[in-house]
């Protein structure tokens, strides 16, 4: 098993990274050239090993300011390269990484109440959606999120002793989490057939989010 422990990846894309980083810096194109050269920085390079080694990526990280944190979002700004991991016409349907699964493993601080469609905090699906479809656009079949909400620092007394006790059996559910993993429920996306030469989503197709729907719609279809 390989792992990553990004507080120790610098996430921030910048022309220092690269030996000849073009002027001015295009990320795209400096990628791509350094992919080509076999020139991509060590610490990109060895994600990106990593990443063509696994079958299953999980990724392990708490919900923050309703989104997933800035470290996670700047991996895959660095690591998701171009001109490797994916290109104009390696994506979606046609992604480098058809047949694997990634899973999110996210915490939230808020109860699980306020977390759904109907929510004060807003639905946690949709907050991870960004990121779900990132890796949907390298190919991947991305599963539905494994949620523990009511997470943080603040519990006290008889609060704190029932958080950490669900906490502690959640880890233990870990194994069969692992066990299962093949039999997990996959989020849905749209085909590339679902949308038509200018990329908009076909009437007769259906919905599966507020992110992508048919504009006389509300996302009521999601699932």
């Amino acid at each position: 098993m390989l792992r990553s422990e990004l507080a120790a990846f610098d996430p921030v894309e910048r022309a220092g990274h690269y030996a000849e980083p073009g002027a001015p810096f295009d990320v795209l194109k400096a990628q791509e050239a350094a992919s080509a050269a076999n020139g991509l920085p060590a610490d990109v390079a060895a994600e990106v090993a990593k990443l063509e080694a696994a079958d299953r990526v999980i990724f392990h990280f708490p919900l923050w300011w309703f989104a997933p944190p800035a470290m996670l979002k700047g991996w895959f700004e660095r690591a998701l390269v171009h001109g490797r991991t994916h290109d104009v016409d390696n994506r979606f349907d046609t992604g480098r990484y058809q047949g694997r699964k990634a899973l999110f493993c996210v915490t939230t601080g808020a109860k699980a109440s306020e977390s759904g469609p109907d929510g004060k905090e807003g639905d946690t699906r949709l907050h991870l959606w960004p990121a779900a479809y990132t890796l949907r656009y390298l190919g991947f079949d991305v599963l539905e999120p494994v949620l523990v909400h009511g997470v943080h620092g603040y519990h006290r007394g008889a609060r704190k002793l029932e958080l950490e006790a669900r906490l502690r059996r959640v880890l233990a559910g870990q194994a069969a989490v692992i066990a299962g993993f093949d039999d997990l429920p996959v989020m849905r996306f749209n085909a590339d057939a679902d949308f038509d030469a200018e990329g908009r989503l076909r009437a007769d197709r259906e919905s599966f989010s507020a992110f992508i729907s048919h504009p006389d719609g509300d996302g009521s279809k999601a699932s």
